[in-house]
């Protein structure tokens, strides 16, 4: 009972907050499926990391001596040391990824770049805020709306807040549904969005499939060097579908890999959320930068698409720059369901998806860009 009374009696208010805050992730992916396979486990181990003399962290035991916990080792193997788990987890995106309708249609690709605006006037805002230019990066990269970069990117440049920069990146993924629907609203009018776009399946050869993840690993290489392991991760991983022989390995990928690493990187990435660290004004204010870069991005995309349409003859509906942003395969869906609330007749979802997958590229290669210029 005397052990039971000294834990209880260790408990800090910061501490009871990141129960909650770890409750309320658990809730989200359990009530709302909100990326359930990475909210789930980074809840859990909020609270884990967060109990008294907890022995998923390293501790100094009287009479035992120091302990290696489980979560604090998986975070400096497999986070601190190597960046293996995020860039692990590119393998298997690419390989779920199709990129046959941004090849059909190349112009996407303008979607994809025009949409991380966001990332770079949220490390502005953030520096203007006082955080340190460092971390102001790390921030920034929110916007682009794809957890893996911002963990590695974050974690790489040595960011006092990691954590919290992967509760914000993770948490405005899963409410991209909710978010999206907002941004877009606010810079469009309904016949705007009920514009049409008539898709004609363009033919894309396996030859062109297969060059294609190549190309821009040598590309983004040359132009952003930082970029190759995240982006040549992701490439690797198309490669492995696209070339058609390795069947069984690009089903592994996209299933039983995915899934244990992202179980993997939930509970790993909780060590950065001890609650001395993390309940901070400054937590606070990620948060809030984070949910201005989600929807600067979105807005940034939409106003590119209003702007390209005064220079082109095929007019593009504006929300298909909105899903030029890295959360595949959300924001074609939420892209498809605005139009059809427009038009019940307006289907958009595989000019949507050539933009969405055009964004997972264009994040990796803008987290590339920020390593190399800030390390």
């Amino acid at each position: 009972m005397e052990f039971l009374y000294e834990g209880l009696l260790s408990i800090t208010w910061q501490q009871v907050v990141m129960y909650c805050v770890g409750g309320f992730l658990i809730w989200l992916a359990i009530e709302k499926q909100y990326e359930p396979s990475l909210l789930l486990p980074m809840g859990f181990g909020a609270i884990l990391v967060n109990l008294p003399l907890s022995g998923v962290i390293d501790q100094m035991t009287q009479g035992v001596g120091e302990t290696n916990g489980i979560i604090q080792w998986l975070f400096e193997a497999g986070i601190e040391a190597s960046e293996a788990f995020p860039l692990l987890l590119f393998i298997g995106i690419g390989a779920m990824i199709d990129f046959g309708p941004l090849l059909a249609n190349p112009k996407l690709f303008l979607f994809g770049a025009a949409a991380q605006v966001g990332i770079f006037l949220t490390i502005i805002a953030a520096a203007l805020l006082g955080f340190d230019i460092i971390d102001a990066a790390s921030i920034g990269i929110i916007g682009a709306a794809d957890g893996p970069t911002s963990i590695l990117v974050s974690q790489v440049l040595g960011s006092r807040y990691v954590g919290a920069i992967a509760v914000a990146a993770y948490s405005y993924m899963a409410l991209v549904p909710i978010i999206q629907p907002f941004a877009i609203k606010l810079v469009t009018t309904k016949r705007e969005r009920a514009m049409k776009m008539p898709y004609a399946a363009g033919q894309v050869s396996r030859r062109t499939r297969i060059l294609f993840p190549i190309v821009v690993s040598i590309v983004a290489g040359l132009v952003a060097p930082a970029s190759v392991s995240l982006v040549g991760f992701l490439m690797f991983g198309n490669l492995i579908r696209e070339c058609g022989v390795l069947e069984s390995l690009s089903k592994t990928a996209q299933h039983e890999l995915a899934n244990l690493i992202t179980l993997l990187l939930g509970i790993t990435i909780s060590f950065s959320m001890r609650a001395a660290q993390f309940v901070t004004k400054e937590t606070l204010l990620i948060l809030c930068l984070g949910l201005i870069a989600f929807v600067l991005d979105s807005i940034g995309g939409v106003l590119f698409a209003k702007v390209l349409n005064l220079f082109c003859k095929n007019k593009v509906n504006p929300m298909i720059g909105a899903a030029g942003i890295s959360a595949f395969p959300m924001s074609a869906r939420v892209i498809e369901k605005l139009g059809m609330q427009a038009d019940c007749t307006n289907h958009l979802l595989m000019h949507a998806v050539g933009a969405n997958v055009a964004g997972q590229i264009a994040s990796v290669v803008a987290g590339g860009v920020i390593l190399g210029f800030f390390m």
